[in-house]
């Protein structure tokens, strides 16, 4: 009985098994992804933003300044659906400036060097 169960249904059931695997297997990778993207996308904004404050706001000083790109970075991922922690964005804000302050003083990015 064990036997004809299988041999009438086993290749069905074998089919639904890899097609739940492939899909589980699809919904990771699309996961990973969009956390690399995501990723990608905080930084390449709080970088943009830390230039811009830079380049529109030269009266500002410290912790001004530091709230202009918060504020900038913060609205520009909401706009786009990403979440950011306070945490990754002071993070993100501190390695785009380390990396200008290398430039101004280098000449070179801090990713080259």
């Amino acid at each position: 009985m064990f036997l004809e169960f299988i041999n009438e249904y086993g290749t069905t059931i074998l089919y639904a098994i890899v097609t739940g695997v492939a899909g589980y297997i699809g919904l990771c990778i699309k996961s990973l992804y969009t956390k690399y993207v995501n990723d990608k996308t905080k930084a390449d904004v709080v970088k943009t933003c830390v230039k811009a404050v830079e380049q529109l706001y030269k009266d500002l000083h410290g912790e001004d300044k530091y709230n202009e790109v918060v504020k900038s970075a913060s609205e520009m991922l909401a706009l786009k659906g990403i979440s950011i922690t306070e945490l990754e964005i002071k993070m993100l804000i501190e390695a785009a400036v380390a990396e200008f302050n290398n430039v101004f003083e280098n000449g070179v990015p801090s990713d080259i060097t």
